[in-house]
């Protein structure tokens, strides 16, 4: 099946093969004052330039959304795209502008 299935873990989605061996992630440990900090994107080097990044991003805005969720940008890939999707700015409480 050529379609990822993401799961949550904890507080991370993630994505794997048949024999558990990660395919992809994206974390989002929630801050002290509710909101997610997505930190961390993965995705396995066989599975790179297929936009399955884009789809770990919109799957967690989507249960971010579901959950009542605002989300900071401090994972480099992330920043970059929600600067690149300003559509979903709504979402988005910060661009973790210290880390420039």
């Amino acid at each position: 099946m050529s379609v990822l299935d993401f799961v949550r873990e904890g507080q991370a989605l993630v994505a794997r093969d048949v024999d558990g061996e990660l395919l992809a992630e994206i974390t989002f440990p929630e801050t002290e004052t509710g909101e997610w900090d997505v930190d961390h994107t993965f995705v396995s080097p066989r599975l790179r330039g297929q936009g399955v990044a884009d789809r770990l991003v919109r799957a967690l805005l989507e249960l971010a959304r579901s959950e009542g969720k605002c989300l900071i940008a401090t994972c480099p890939y992330v920043r970059v795209w929600s600067e690149r999707h300003p559509e979903t700015a709504d979402i988005w409480t910060s661009k973790a502008d210290a880390q420039e």
